[in-house]
């Protein structure tokens, strides 16, 4: 199995968009063998494998973001709720699902060292694969690479030594571990196990080449999204939405499609690996 987030389709794209690249990044999982579960929040209880009607229902809006803390609130008020890396992975690892893809992780903000995305603790303490495109470009990239290293979170480079930048697969932060199989990845996960680690792997698979986008592009309109929202007073969960809505304006929806891109992507990757696990 395959666990997928949520508030991709809730906040991350528009709609109709949403709907489409959910149904298709199940499906993705499907072609390649292993069978997804997306989770979310629903009438207060926790869901593994939302149904399609569920599904558009989220894309349709009206649902807010759950971090690993939120759900138990979430769930004892009887709510509805996307869930976030953390929430989806928190709660797949007590599924038992091994694998779990998504866009790409939160980390540390830019200029906000002590603004950390509860991704990092998560994946610290669940006995989960996470596959991404490395953390969100919007992120202080190196600072999130050392913490991932502080907590022991075991970064493997897919086809690359490179940490991918999210919109690009370079960033120069060199990975000390690299796997170039689905079948490697699963004895890495295997052997992790066998050691008794329970914290997490990331492993960071790059945006297609022919979707990723120009670095320079990416870094001014970073720092113009930036600027926008201390100007606005933005922080906190808002942040990351205001952040990509941004994004996707100042570049003529090009960012939208990379995202895409690259979710399918991780997709196809991580259900391969669940594959080559479960053999």
């Amino acid at each position: 199995m395959v666990a997928l987030e949520s508030t991709l389709v809730a906040h991350g794209l528009p709609w109709p968009e949403n709907l489409e690249v959910g149904l298709t990044a199940e499906e993705t999982v499907r072609a390649a063998g292993a069978v997804p579960a997306t989770v979310a929040v629903l009438c207060g209880e926790v869901t593994v494998g939302v149904v399609p009607a569920a599904l558009e229902r989220i894309a349709r809006g009206g649902f807010d973001k759950a971090n690993q803390s939120d759900l138990a609130a979430v769930v004892a008020m009887g709510g509805d709720a996307a869930t976030t890396v953390s929430a989806t992975a928190f709660v797949a690892a007590r599924a038992g699902i091994a694998l779990f893809a998504t866009g790409g992780i939160g980390g540390v903000h830019r200029g906000e060292e002590g603004d950390v995305s509860s991704d990092l603790t998560t994946l610290a303490h669940e006995p989960i694969a996470v596959v991404s495109a490395g953390a969100k470009a919007i992120l202080d990239l190196p600072l999130t690479l050392e913490r991932l290293e502080t907590l022991g979170v075991l970064v493997l480079g897919f086809g690359t030594s490179e940490f991918p930048a999210f919109y690009t697969s370079t960033s120069g932060l060199r990975l000390e571990h690299r796997v170039d199989s689905a079948g490697r990845a699963a004895d890495v996960i295997r052997a992790r196990r066998s050691l008794g680690d329970r914290s997490g792997v990331l492993i960071a698979n790059p945006i297609p080449a022919e979707a990723a986008l120009d670095p320079d592009l990416v870094e001014r309109v970073i720092a113009e999204a930036l600027e926008a929202a201390g100007r606005a007073g933005i922080r906190g969960k808002r942040l990351t939405p205001f952040l990509l809505a941004h994004l996707a304006k100042a570049t003529a929806s090009q960012s939208l499609a990379a995202n895409r891109a690259l979710v399918l992507n991780n997709c196809r990757l991580a259900a391969e690996i669940a594959v080559a696990l479960a053999g």
